[in-house]
């Protein structure tokens, strides 16, 4: 059985050899998960595997048996279940989006650093968020938004 956004998943058989990314889109009509290169070097399509960032083109459902998986729709606030996320009220703060196709791959990731590191320098950003790419170039505004959810001053500038 798999965890989705907190609700339990019945994989039909015929299914297990489905892409997560195809699942959620295609499936349980989650699309906020984008589907970019398919060889998982793009980041479009993170998700949260057990709270780590993983590309979900690469994962297939059958090797997933009892994991958590949490898409973009199915990020809470941890304060708050009525609020944005720190890191999405940081990305509207920031006025990072621009044509916004890659926005939850990064918003993932970034929620997944956040997690293991509370207080990124910049170097600590790039790193992290390396797999993701903009397309608009918006990297700027992503790093900058990422120490805004911190609630921290960018380091290492």
């Amino acid at each position: 059985m798999l965890y989705i956004n907190d609700k339990q998943v019945e994989i039909p058989d015929e299914l297990s050899d489905t892409p997560l990314v195809q699942f959620l889109r295609d499936y349980l009509d989650l699309t906020g998960t984008k589907f970019g290169c398919g060889d998982g070097l793009c980041g479009a399509c993170t998700v949260h595997v057990n709270g780590s960032a993983a590309r979900s083109c690469q994962l297939v459902l059958k090797d997933l048996a009892t994991a958590h998986i949490t898409t973009i729709e199915g990020l809470k606030n941890p304060d708050r279940t009525d609020a944005l996320h720190p890191v999405q009220d940081a990305w509207i703060k920031e006025a990072v989006p621009q044509c916004g196709y890659c926005q939850p791959g990064q918003i993932m990731s970034a929620t997944a650093l956040l997690i293991e590191n509370p207080q990124p320098t910049d170097a600590e950003i790039s790193e992290a968020m390396s797999g993701n790419l903009c397309r608009c170039g918006t990297y700027p505004r992503i790093r900058k938004a990422i120490h805004t959810a911190a609630g921290g001053q960018a380091h290492d500038k």
